[in-house]
């Protein structure tokens, strides 16, 4: 029980982490602001590239996917793995531009929930962990006394 209680604390501690992080106004502070956000959003358990790019297009209206691999900081393919799995999980809305030059339509990405909407999810998504953790903490302690 005690270790539920810890972890159920220190889940709550990076939720309030995470709503300081996304009320930074200050253009000065606001790099610093993402880079909190994604680190905070990586300790909760998503992944590095998916942190960065979550973050990135919470901070824009759209983007391009070379204007996200520019804005996170990371690798054509690494943005990619991302936006798959920021599409799996339904978070995502795209829409094809056409190039005012010839050559095909490059994408227009953006974020399909409010940032604040994701992490509610991922605080369900925490919760229910905990619950069954629980269940399992409270099942070996009934195996444990027969």
């Amino acid at each position: 029980m005690e270790l539920f209680l810890t972890k159920l604390i220190y889940i709550s501690s990076l939720f309030e982490r995470l709503v300081t992080a996304m009320d930074t106004i200050n253009a000065s502070d606001q790099k610093v602001g993402r880079d909190e956000f994604a680190s905070i959003l990586i300790q909760m358990g998503l992944k590095r590239n998916v942190a960065k790019v979550l973050t990135y297009l919470a901070a824009v209206t759209e983007a391009t996917s070379r204007e996200i691999e520019i804005g996170s900081d990371l690798r054509q393919p690494e943005v990619s793995i991302a936006m798959r799995e920021i599409r799996r999980l339904d978070w995502l809305m795209e829409r094809d531009e056409k190039n005012p030059g010839k050559g095909r339509p490059y994408r227009i990405y953006r974020l399909k929930k409010r940032l604040s909407e994701i992490v509610e999810t991922l605080e369900a998504e925490k919760s229910k962990e905990s619950e069954r953790i629980m269940k399992q903490i409270e099942r070996l302690k009934s195996l444990k006394s027969n």
